[in-house]
């Protein structure tokens, strides 16, 4: 169709308002350029020279008329301004979808706020979970060592050939060796405060302590005892 010809284009000038602008010699001297290049007799195996040249000679007399070049230049405006209101409306069309999507994306987003409190709630619940941790961890270094288990001899003869002694005056102790062991020395050390000691027996394994302590008096193995349980009681 003519309308959707650019006479300008067909001439190798540039279109639109800089079109526009073209002097009369400057069209001229393009459709010399352009007559020899698209002459028939230069295109022999051209089938569609003729047609060519003869839509070059037509572009040529729509600029070279005044009247007919600005009614041309009037439809090549009206179209770039329906471009442009069609860019326009594309453009908003965009952006309206773009502010669509980007509020449902911030419908379906959590809450900022709701997320730090989160966080926060769960930072407090571990740092209270480790000041626990590490209040009972002292509370285990702090705790003092159980004192060794004793009981009476019961008067079955005795151990270790105790079988001459009173069996009230001797006190069986056992203890488990952790990290501490103790000697005869200590254990008539820690028993002198009861009454005066005979005699200390060691026994035990690897993993287990035990002794004889032979009292002098069976008052001092009573007084043991009494300590013993008081202690005991009082704690549990």
């Amino acid at each position: 169709m003519e309308a959707e010809i650019d006479h300008y284009a067909v001439l190798g000038l540039p279109s639109g308002e800089e079109g526009a602008k073209l002097t009369d010699k400057e069209i001229n001297k393009a459709y010399r350029w352009k007559a020899l290049e698209l002459h028939p007799d230069k295109r022999p195996d051209d089938p569609n020279a003729a047609a060519n040249f003869q839509q070059l000679r037509t572009s040529y007399d729509i600029l070279r008329d005044d009247k007919a070049r600005k009614l041309f230049d009037d439809l090549l405006r009206v179209k770039r301004e329906r471009e442009l209101r069609h860019s326009q409306r594309d453009g908003k069309r965009r952006k309206m979808v773009s502010d669509l999507e980007r509020r449902e994306r911030d419908a379906n987003a959590p809450d900022p706020a709701a997320k730090e409190r989160e966080e926060e709630a769960r930072i407090a619940r571990q740092l209270k979970e480790e000041v626990a941790r590490i209040r009972a961890m002292h509370a285990m270094k702090k705790a003092p060592p159980p004192p060794p288990e004793t009981e009476k001899e019961s008067g079955r003869g005795g151990e270790g050939g105790g079988g001459g002694l009173d069996q009230e005056k001797v006190l069986k102790v056992s203890w488990e060796k952790m990290g501490e062991d103790y000697s005869a020395d200590k254990l008539r050390e820690l028993f002198s405060e009861f009454g005066e000691v005979e005699d200390v027996v060691i026994k035990g394994s690897k993993k287990k302590g035990s002794a004889l302590v032979v009292m002098a008096t069976k008052e001092g193995s009573v007084s043991f005892s009494l300590t013993i349980f008081v202690y005991f009681g009082a704690r549990f």
